[in-house]
């Protein structure tokens, strides 16, 4: 019993609803610290409040699913991030290169899925660099060279012809369709760490770990986003659909 309440627990942490996707709402391709560099201001130019023909048929589903991730994420995730912060800083951006390193296979075997070959070579060049002269992953040399390529399988699906389909909201995941509900399930299977923890509740300990660090590292993103929209729900529906459709255009 006892077990099980922790891989409950450890399952719905795992997820970051709203908030490691609002790290990125800045810019559908900049890495983190340019996107807080250039403000929450930029937001409002590149999506604006208006939804852009978005099915939307479940939006009382999505609406309450919506409501119970803001209420995780301000009630339990992002103060368990604050206080993790008294990691300094350079260490948790360590962190944060670690885990992305260890991401590669996801990254690189979704370029070569799209036959993108090039981009497929960058992450490939990115990790030998990262995995040697940055010490496992720990630093990021290589983003003098090379600048990491986002892929997923929902972006894959996108590529060759599937359609999003109806705007989801997940509980605990976040913004979605049914297109990247299934890539999250085919980005599974080529998650390493899969293959690397034979124990669930390491493997989910590992997740959590990752995304708690990733969310210390984020600046009141999704805070500020609920302070100048005045519908929030149709703000991430809007801005999720135009990031995805941008990064499948890519």
């Amino acid at each position: 019993m006892r077990t099980a309440a922790i891989l409950t627990l450890t399952f719905f942490l795992s997820g970051l609803p709203l908030t490691l996707y609002a790290q990125d709402l800045l810019s559908p391709t900049g890495d983190r610290a340019q996107q807080q560099e250039e403000g929450i201001a930029s937001l409002e130019e590149m999506y604006g409040e208006e939804p852009e023909e978005i099915s939307d048929p479940i939006e009382p589903f999505n609406r309450a699913m919506f409501w119970f991730n803001d209420k995780l994420y301000f009630y339990a995730l992002k103060p368990v991030a604050r206080a993790y912060r008294i990691v300094p800083e350079p260490a948790r951006k360590s962190v944060d290169n670690f885990f992305s390193n260890v991401a590669t296979p996801v990254r690189f075997a979704n370029s070569l899925l799209q036959l993108k070959v090039s981009d497929a070579g960058t992450e490939l060049g990115r990790f030998v660099v990262n995995s040697t002269v940055g010490i496992l992953g720990l630093f990021d040399p290589a983003k003098d060279i090379w600048q990491k390529k986002e892929e997923d399988f929902g972006q894959t699906l996108g590529h060759y012809g599937v359609g999003s389909g109806f705007y989801l909201v997940l509980p605990v995941f976040g913004p979605s369709n049914p297109r990247d509900a299934v890539g999250q399930v085919g980005d599974y299977f080529l998650d390493p760490w899969v293959y690397m923890i034979d124990e669930e509740l390491v493997y989910r300990g590992i997740k959590v770990y990752d995304r708690i660090n990733a969310l210390s590292l984020d600046e009141d993103t999704y805070e500020s986003i609920k302070k100048q929209s005045l519908d929030p729900y149709l703000f991430i529906r809007n801005a999720y659909d135009q990031r995805r459709r941008a990064q499948i255009e890519q």
